[in-house]
């Protein structure tokens, strides 16, 4: 299980990496990834939209659940990951092989890169889940 410590991490085992600019990645971790199991689809309906932070910007659904995706920051979504849309010839078992590279799930523009300082860094989310 890895913890990348260039992603800032949420309670709800999302993940946000800054890139350039506003401009982040947003994906679940790989904890999160290993206890719902082989991912088979993936639902986003926001792209273009402001999402509120800790609002629901989509749904994963793995073979025995399915679990809401909550936006960590306030971020218009700028792109869903087409490698995940199935709708689209894409694969959402990406997430499962490569949760933080491939596996992203969406692009945003972050609405206050400094709320970045909010979340949790790679120690403490390692803590959180017992690891």
């Amino acid at each position: 299980m890895t913890f990348p410590s260039n992603c800032k991490y949420t309670e709800d085992h999302e993940w946000i990496r800054l890139e350039t600019g506003n401009v982040a990645y947003v994906g679940i971790t790989d904890f999160a990834q290993g206890e719902l199991g082989e991912l088979v689809y993936i639902e986003v309906e926001t792209v273009g939209r402001t999402v509120d932070a800790n609002a629901i910007f989509g749904t994963v659904e793995a073979v025995k659940t399915t679990s809401d995706l909550f936006m960590p920051l306030t971020a218009k979504v700028l792109e869903f990951n087409p490698e995940l849309d199935d709708s689209k010839g894409g694969n959402p078992g990406l997430i499962n092989e490569d949760p933080y590279g491939k596996g992203w799930i969406v692009k945003v523009e972050i609405a206050n890169p400094a709320d970045l300082e909010g979340l949790m860094s790679d120690v403490q989310y390692k803590a959180h889940v017992g690891k």
